[in-house]
């Protein structure tokens, strides 16, 4: 009983040859080890899992609370793990590809428009070494539209500002370039000379941003930073730091930037992805409609 062999070996296939992320890994497994606690439970193993025992537990999750979103993702992680033990011939078939995926709320994307996007990146007073990082990193974060968690991951050696482009290292450990414009450029000339104050004369970091201790940022110090202007600023509703993104891809499809150009900026590996900022331009597509179509 149980599935603690079955679970280290799915566990190593991530990590070695799926190259999932660390994030990915623990998420997976936690997902399993839910799963594995409620077969126990019922006394059922491994061979016995069928599509019904899959239902119980998805019902068990839904009478707990749980969002649609996070259902999903734990039923992603358990048919990959059974489509591993098909693998290995541990069982015949995978009894979670005939659990349908719960269908999702499309929850609309916070985002900042433009004038409110220009307020809020001058929120930081540039007088101090730690207010110009702050200002770097937000004007970075929007004129790439990168994820917080890559932002942390840049070093000195993949900014170049010749080209003005930026090395990002995304999900799956898959690399890309993106290029910022001429105020994000100024934003981190400003920082980089002020940067030997933060890092307080000690070898140099490879990090690009660093901490007030001269370490590298975390994703959690970048969020608390982003978190501190959105509480400065007039805005009325809910804003994140992942705001910054979805304003970034909403204002370029504004302005005629073409879906998959975005979509490669972004890192998504799915079109369906992007897409899901199409439906914010839906004024703009109106006016374009009505000016052009004949009948209109």
């Amino acid at each position: 009983m149980g599935l603690t062999r079955e679970l280290e070996s799915f566990t190593a296939f991530l990590k070695h040859e799926k190259n999932a992320s660390p994030h990915t890994i623990v998420c997976y497994k936690r997902d399993v080890l839910q799963l594995n606690q409620y077969l126990e439970q019922r006394k059922i193993g491994l061979k016995e899992v069928d599509n019904i025992a899959l239902r119980g537990f998805l019902a068990m999750l839904y009478g707990r609370g749980e969002k649609k979103s996070t259902v999903s993702r734990k039923l992603a992680a358990i048919r990959s793990f059974f489509q591993h033990c098909v693998r290995k011939q541990w069982i015949e078939d995978n009894p979670a590809k005939v659990v349908s995926t719960p269908k999702q709320e499309k929850p609309v994307p916070s985002f900042l428009s433009e004038e409110e996007m220009e307020e809020f990146l001058d929120l930081p007073q540039t007088d101090k070494p730690l207010n110009l990082r702050d200002k770097a990193m937000m004007e970075l974060l929007y004129a790439t539209g990168i994820r917080v968690s890559e932002l942390v991951g840049v070093n000195l050696e993949d900014v170049k500002f010749t080209e003005r482009l930026i090395r990002i290292r995304g999900k799956g450990k898959k690399e890309r370039l993106v290029p910022f414009g001429r105020k994000a450029e100024e934003s981190l000339q400003s920082y980089l000379h002020s940067r030997p104050l933060i890092n307080k004369g000690q070898i140099e970091e490879k990090p690009l941003f660093l901490n007030y201790r001269g370490e590298k940022l975390s994703s959690r110090s970048v969020e608390r930073t982003v978190d501190k202007y959105i509480c400065r600023s007039a805005l009325q509703r809910k804003i994140s730091p992942h705001s910054l993104r979805h304003s970034f891809a909403s204002h370029l499809l504004s302005r005629g930037a073409d879906l998959r150009v975005i979509q490669e900026l972004l890192g998504h590996e799915s079109l369906a992805t992007t897409q899901k900022y199409t439906h914010l331009d839906l004024k703009r597509l109106l006016e374009v409609y009505r000016k052009s179509h004949p009948r209109s």
